[in-house]
């Protein structure tokens, strides 16, 4: 079993806009299925796409399967079967030997900036950058599910 552990961080405004940063990537995604116990997304990029099944988080992990499909397919499934979405540009930053992947949201979740870092372990340890803020991963209300029907602005 594929098995997700994540820790989710705001991010300061400020100081990320004085971050050097690699093109970002556009993700339009979109939620076929999401509940407290599981959830079917499917997500498209400029160039893949993307179907994943995550289940219910248990302090930082859940279980994650995740498949690439063809992109033609992503957009159908998004355009047909999608109950809910959003939209995001995606920063991947390495810092202290860590990938971290940085949201910045579009439409109606406009303005809200989230960091991301998967680790191998629950107990790992890693060094914050000086851009991330406060910790928000077991706030559902950061769940990009949670966000697709329940958007930032809205708050």
């Amino acid at each position: 079993m594929g098995v997700e552990i994540e820790r989710k961080f705001l991010v300061d405004h400020e100081k990320w806009r004085q971050v050097a940063k690699p093109d970002a990537m556009h993700f339009r995604q979109g939620y076929i299925f999401s509940d407290e116990k599981k959830t079917i997304r499917v997500r498209v990029t400029d160039t893949e796409a993307y179907i994943t099944i995550k289940g219910s988080t248990a302090g930082f992990s859940r279980s994650e399967f995740e498949y690439t499909i063809p992109t033609t397919d992503g957009i159908q499934l998004l355009d047909n079967f999608a109950a809910s979405e959003l939209e995001k540009y995606r920063y991947c930053i390495t810092y202290a030997g860590k990938l971290w992947e940085v949201d910045e949201f579009l439409g109606d979740n406009q303005g809200l900036l989230m960091a991301e870092i998967e680790l191998d372990s629950e107990d790992e340890e890693f060094d914050l950058p000086p851009w991330v803020t406060t910790e928000v991963t077991s706030d559902k209300r950061y769940y990009n599910s949670f966000l697709s029907v329940n958007p930032f602005k809205s708050w």
